[in-house]
């Protein structure tokens, strides 16, 4: 059966590895980006662009009426926000790392739940949890919290440790994460684009973390 795809967050770099293993899947018949600006794209008659502004109050709105729209061709219809800060976190403040984690991706998944979208997956990163005592970590854990509540049918949270491939990611600390075991180590950033394709496909319901181990086994089962 074929499927199309909302993602937030495309043009970045995990965004754009999966934005590839999208279009590698024979079964995806459409990949649609939400920007908030123009960006140049792949020449893929499967792969299109629809601006926004994602700081609107009608953002959430907005975002209901294109996935109805996907809806409307027939077929399942499922979501992804990669959106993330990358490099230069600590220059953010954190109401403003807020509007963007929490704000945007909360209205993001609050505007495909109204249309009907059931399966969604979201990047996050290792060692996220409300509790946790560093800033970036704590913010992950409530974008989070903030999307379980959303209610999806099947929602995919992704948590990366070191990602290689990563134009934000030196190169000597992905090598150098490699000797690191667990979810802080590293992971290659094509395994997350397939990993997230193959929670699409094959996920369960209900809410699903992966770290690295899990992301791997993902990627490969795909």
């Amino acid at each position: 059966m074929s499927f199309r795809v909302l993602v937030a967050g495309g043009t970045g770099q995990v965004g754009s590895a999966v934005i590839r293993a999208l279009l590698a899947t024979s079964s995806c018949a459409e990949v649609v980006l939400v920007n908030r600006r123009e960006a140049p794209i792949a020449a893929d008659a499967r792969l299109r662009q629809v601006i926004m502004d994602t700081g609107a109050p009608s953002f959430a709105s907005d975002v209901a009426e294109l996935a109805g729209t996907c809806r409307a061709q027939g077929d399942p219809v499922y979501a992804a926000s990669c959106i993330g800060i990358g490099k230069g976190s600590q220059q953010w403040s954190v109401d403003d790392m807020r509007k963007l984690e929490i704000g945007v991706v909360g209205a993001f998944a609050r505007g495909c739940l109204a249309a009907g979208v059931e399966r969604f997956g979201l990047l996050s990163a290792a060692g996220s949890s409300t509790k946790s005592r560093i800033r970036y970590a704590r913010i992950m854990g409530e974008k989070e919290d903030a999307v379980r509540g959303v209610g999806f049918k099947q929602l995919a949270i992704f948590r990366p440790g070191i990602i290689a491939g990563n134009a934000h990611t030196p190169g000597y600390l992905a090598v150098l994460g490699r000797l690191v075991p667990g979810s802080f180590g590293t992971i290659d950033q094509d395994d997350i684009g397939r990993a997230f394709v193959g929670e699409f496909l094959h996920g369960k319901d209900g809410t699903t973390i992966l770290e690295n181990a899990a992301i791997r086994q993902r990627a490969r089962a795909l």
